[in-house]
């Protein structure tokens, strides 16, 4: 039986910087990864941006050249799924039936997209936006003709591609079942933004609407019918409402976890030599205070990866790294720090019809997050009245000629 000293499962930005990290800690060992992807890591954040738009060309999202990984000596096996874990054994199985040992397993494995569960979600036409094989078989389609697009979801993902897609020109009818957009990971003020501005930019919103099935011709999407009864004729549909952790082989094997897999502060599991990091990982986070969460960033991602590789090395440094996220849709930069979750409060500074504002989030008086809609320097300031846990006057707050530096707390 093959074996590895450390095998990495999932080759996104979490796996990707594991191996990374391990090396530049001195860990000598063999390391191999594995992923279903056929492809060698890339970032996954400009799919739905900048390689879906055409802006940049796959090589530059890869996370590192192709060459990076053998002159490092880790190992890729792609296209690979593994399906079981003896944890006692120290054993993977893989899905054509072979058995790998290993010293330490990382688990990286993320997401797979949640589908549709209604009539026709298996339609051809229907895509998610998760890998590069997504994102190429969409262009494809939008190079031989589809123009008629519906976007499923008012998240990220979902609000990205239908910027895109209106870039491309195509009839865009973006539905969400929610009253809003946005509206799990942000506040009123900045759905109200958004909503204007994609529609604005010709998306046919329809908020508060369910999808009640996905209609066809000869195996292929041609409309969607919805909540209303009405049917809106798509070439295309894309789907963006969520990820399932994909977790069900350590969850078989007793690891311990609800939402994803539960991690301690040096991203172990209830597993020996079993750790796990990225979207997949549930950990309890300081920023929304102790709450046992997923956070599903690059960010979190890249931040869990190193604190396991320098814990597999013999440092234990614990996971407390500030999270931050971005969203790039038409001219606009959403930057965002911290965690809104359970705010109470909001504060708005400067004016969204400018295209320049912020959104803060309090909690208790404190300042817990900030939306930063093109300004970039409330975004740099404001993370550090989140770290702070400040609790400035709310009139300077919102005085956007006020810099947030100063409502630094003395000391």
């Amino acid at each position: 039986m093959d074996r590895a000293d450390v095998i990495i499962v999932g080759t996104g930005h979490g796996g990707a910087q594991a191996a990374i990290a391990l090396r530049q800690a001195g860990f000598a060992g063999s390391i191999l990864m594995i992923g279903r992807d056929s492809e060698p890591p890339y970032e996954r954040p400009p799919l739905s941006k900048e390689y879906f738009a055409g802006d940049k060309p796959f090589e530059r999202i890869c996370i590192r050249p192709v060459q990076f990984w053998a002159d490092k000596q880790i190992t890729l096996r792609l296209q690979t799924e593994v399906t079981g874990i003896d944890a006692a054994a120290h054993t993977l199985t893989l899905g054509d039936g072979t058995a790998l040992g290993y010293g330490k397993l990382i688990w990286a494995a993320g997401g797979d997209p949640r589908r549709m569960s209604c009539p026709g979600a298996d339609l051809g036409g229907v895509h998610a936006v998760r890998t590069r094989a997504d994102v190429d078989a969409m262009s494809r389609e939008l190079a031989a003709g589809a123009r008629r697009v519906v976007v499923i979801g008012g998240g990220y993902i979902g609000l990205e591609a239908a910027a895109v897609l209106r870039k491309f020109d195509c009839g865009v009818t973006l539905v969400e079942m929610l009253p809003r957009v946005l509206a799990r990971v942000a506040g009123p003020e900045l759905s109200a933004f958004y909503e204007a501005e994609h529609q604005a930019h010709g998306v046919d919103l329809r908020l508060e609407t369910g999808v009640d099935a996905l209609v066809g011709d000869n195996g292929k999407v041609t409309g969607v019918t919805l909540s209303t009864g009405e049917t809106i004729p798509a070439d295309m549909v894309v789907v963006g409402i969520g990820i399932i952790p994909s977790v069900g082989p350590l969850i078989s094997a007793g690891a311990s976890g609800a939402n994803g897999i539960d991690v301690d502060e040096y991203c172990r599991t209830t597993l020996d030599d079993i750790y796990a990091i990225g979207d997949c990982a549930a950990h309890a986070s300081a920023y929304a205070d102790g709450a046992v969460i997923r956070v599903e960033s690059v960010q979190n991602a890249n931040d869990m990866a190193t604190v396991a590789a320098k814990h597999i090395c013999g440092e234990e440094v614990p996971y407390r790294a500030f999270p931050w996220f971005w969203s790039n849709q038409y001219d606009l930069k959403l930057q965002t720090a911290g965690l809104s979750l359970g705010y109470d409060e909001t504060v708005v500074r400067g004016d969204p019809a400018t295209r320049s504002f912020s959104v803060v989030y309090l909690k208790q008086g404190r300042v817990i997050a900030l939306d930063c809609v093109n300004m970039t320097k409330d975004y740099v300031q404001g993370r550090k009245l989140v770290e702070a846990r400040a609790a400035p006057e709310r009139a300077l707050l919102a005085d956007a000629a006020v810099p947030l530096k100063e409502l630094l707390p003395a000391g």
